[in-house]
C-alpha cells in the first residue's frame, strides 16, 4: 500500500510534526515511509510524533486533531476515491486565509498585553480574551472563532496554564515571535518596501510604529496600551484615575476598531461622519452585529454620539494608541490636561454602550 506525502493530507497551515502525526496514525505511513519522504532519521520522525502525542492532553489541540483524523477517515472511505490518496479537508479557515491573519494580528497583540489571557469553556463555540488588572477585577477584551484559537494551540502561539471546565491559554514566546514577523511585515507594507525587511530579526524587539494622518512615525510598546497605563493609577485618594467599567469602554471601541481593520489611514477623515447627519448604517435597537463592516458601524456611532473633541481623544487614545502627551501636542492642550478630557470621554462612552445594550455586539 502506497503512503502519500505529509503534505498532500493536510491542510497548510498545520506544522509539520502534526503532518507526521496524522500521516502515521490516520494515513497508515510507516516511521521508514516517512522518513523516506521527508529526507531524514526514523528516529526524528518518531519524536516529533511523540511530542505530538503528548499534547494531546491539550483540549485545543486534541479537538483538533480529533476533527482533522475524523475527516482524513471520511475522505478515504469514499468510493471514487482510490485507498490513501485523499486528502484530508478542512471545512475551518486555514492559516493562509486572510481571516487567520487577520485574527493573529489582533488576539495575540491581546494577548501579549500584561495580566492578558485567553478562556475556553468546554460547551462555548468562542474563546474569550480576559485581562485582569491590577484591582483584581478581569474584563473581557475580545472574542475569538474556537477553530481559530485550535490553529493558535497547534502551531504554539498559545499555551495551557491550568485544565479545567474553563481552560486557560496564555501566548507563548513562539506566539510573540509570530505576532512579531506579522507586524514587521505590515510596517513594511505600509511604508511602501516591497519586502519586509527582516520579519525574523524584528521578532526579537517589542515596539512599533504606526502611522498618523500627518504622515508622523508614532512608535509605542505594543504590550501596553495607553488606557491600560491610565488604568493603573491612583488619584490622591488612592483610587482608579480610570475605573474599570471606564477601561471597558474604552476596549470595547478598541476591539470594534481591531475588528472593523480601519486603521490610521482609513478613520483619519471620521469627521466626516460627525458632521453629514445620519447616512444610514448602525442604528440602536437594529440588533447586534458582527464582522469588519459591522465593527465600523460600531465605531462611526461611538464617535458620532462623542462629536469633535471627545471623539477625538478616544480615537487617538483607544484606538491609534497615542500617548497623553502626543494627543496633548496634537489638540493644543496645555500639559496634563488631556488624561482629565479621556476621562470625560470615556464616561460619554460608557453611556453610550449602555444605551445600545445588547445591541452595542460581543464584547461587553
Amino acid at each position: 500500500m502506497d503512503c502519500v506525502s505529509p503534505s498532500e493530507t493536510a491542510p497548510a497551515w498545520l506544522p509539520n510534526a502534526a503532518r507526521l502525526y496524522l500521516a502515521h496514525t490516520e494515513g497508515g505511513c510507516s516511521l521508514r515511509e516517512l522518513a523516506r519522504m521527508e529526507g531524514c532519521h526514523p528516529s526524528t520522525v518518531l519524536r516529533q510524533i511523540r511530542r505530538v502525542e503528548t499534547r494531546r492532553d491539550d483540549p485545543l489541540v486534541d479537538e483538533a486533531l480529533t476533527r482533522l483524523g475524523a475527516q482524513a477517515r471520511t475522505a478515504r472511505s469514499r468510493k471514487e476515491t482510490p485507498p490513501m490518496t485523499a486528502t484530508i479537508r478542512v471545512d475551518r479557515p486555514t492559516a493562509d486565509d486572510p481571516t487567520i491573519q487577520r485574527e493573529a494580528r489582533r488576539i495575540l497583540r491581546r494577548l501579549n498585553e500584561p495580566g492578558a489571557f485567553l478562556a475556553v469553556a468546554h460547551d462555548m463555540e468562542k474563546a474569550a480574551v480576559l485581562r485582569e488588572g491590577p484591582d483584581g477585577h478581569t474584563s473581557r477584551v475580545a472574542v475569538v472563532e474556537r477553530s481559530v484559537a485550535e490553529v493558535f494551540a497547534l502551531r504554539d502561539w498559545i499555551g495551557c496554564r491550568t485544565r479545567g471546565r474553563v481552560t486557560i491559554y496564555e501566548i507563548t514566546s513562539a506566539g510573540r515571535a509570530a505576532l512579531k514577523r506579522i507586524l514587521a511585515g505590515d510596517e513594511a507594507r505600509q511604508s511602501g518596501q516591497a519586502e519586509a525587511g527582516s520579519p525574523y530579526g524584528d521578532q526579537h524587539r517589542d515596539w512599533e510604529t504606526a502611522t498618523d494622518e500627518k504622515a508622523e512615525r508614532i512608535r509605542y510598546n505594543r504590550a501596553e496600551s495607553p488606557l491600560s497605563i491610565l488604568g493603573r493609577r491612583r488619584d490622591k485618594d488612592g483610587k482608579p484615575f480610570l475605573a474599570p467599567d471606564l477601561v471597558a469602554a474604552g476596549e470595547r471601541l478598541r476591539e470594534d476598531f481591531e475588528i472593523s481593520q480601519m486603521g490610521p489611514r482609513i478613520a483619519q477623515n471620521w469627521e466626516r461622519f460627525l458632521t453629514g447627519g445620519q447616512r444610514g448604517g448602525f442604528q440602536p435597537g437594529s440588533g447586534p452585529l458582527n464582522g469588519p463592516t459591522d465593527a465600523r458601524e460600531r465605531v462611526v456611532s461611538a464617535l458620532r454620539d462623542l462629536g469633535p473633541g471627545l471623539g477625538d481623544v478616544v480615537l487617538r487614545c483607544c484606538c491609534f494608541l497615542e500617548g497623553m502627551e502626543q494627543v496633548e501636542d496634537h489638540m493644543g492642550w496645555s500639559a496634563r490636561s488631556g488624561k482629565i478630557v479621556l476621562r470625560i470621554a470615556l464616561q460619554r462612552l460608557k453611556l453610550h454602550y449602555e444605551r445600545l445594550g445588547e445591541d452595542a455586539g460581543l464584547i461587553g
